[in-house]
């Protein structure tokens, strides 16, 4: 951490050498603030949405009908967070890296996960149109505004949010599989409070 203007701040995590406007598949996390439960409960293994979820579903789902460039893959919103998949296809899409049975592809490179915070100023003003933390912005914001307006007003996500560059198709089937069993593993969730302290 460094000190700027005499405050602390956490560094960027951002990949160096990657533009988050270009095309790809995206693994995102975006919590609540002090991962308060607003959006439902799991209840025998399956997510049951509270008013708030249904409007973080249905604003997550705009996103890609508001966006041409914008896809969306498996998606699943949980108690106190949200977790999916992004495609952005800016421009024709290449396909995955396909990875051999007996090992790793000579093509895949390490993969990339980074926090980005999408609310301060400073991050505001320097995301990318068309990008992974833009994108990401604009659906917190929107959000926000309709939970606000729904009498939610104590609701706030967590300043930052967890991306996860995917490279390959193996990748992108674990984490398919991670997103659709998400709601029957939540007692072992690390996002779950009851997890915080053991």
């Amino acid at each position: 951490m460094t000190l700027y203007k005499n405050k602390y701040r956490i560094e960027s995590a951002r990949c160096q050498n990657w533009d988050y406007t270009s095309n790809g598949y995206y693994f995102v996390t975006i919590c609540t603030q002090n991962r308060e439960y607003f959006f439902g409960d799991v209840v025998a293994g399956k997510m049951q949405l509270s008013p708030v979820g249904q409007i973080v579903a249905e604003e997550w789902q705009k996103t890609a009908e508001i966006r041409s460039y914008i896809e969306l893959d498996e998606w699943v919103i949980m108690p106190n967070h949200l977790h999916g998949i992004i495609i952005i296809k800016n421009q024709p899409t290449p396909p995955l890296v396909e990875t051999p049975r007996w090992g790793v592809s000579q093509q895949e490179e390490e993969t990339f996960h980074r926090n980005v915070s999408t609310t301060t100023m400073t991050a505001k003003s320097r995301l990318k149109p068309k990008s992974v933390g833009s994108i990401i912005g604009q659906i917190k914001t929107a959000c926000t505004k309709r939970i606000w307006k729904a009498g939610f007003d104590d609701f706030e996500w967590q300043d930052r949010f967890y991306d996860h560059i995917i490279r390959d198709d193996r990748s992108l089937h674990n984490i398919q599989q991670y997103i659709i069993n998400n709601p029957v593993k939540w007692e072992l969730d690390k996002n779950n409070p009851a997890n915080l302290y053991m």
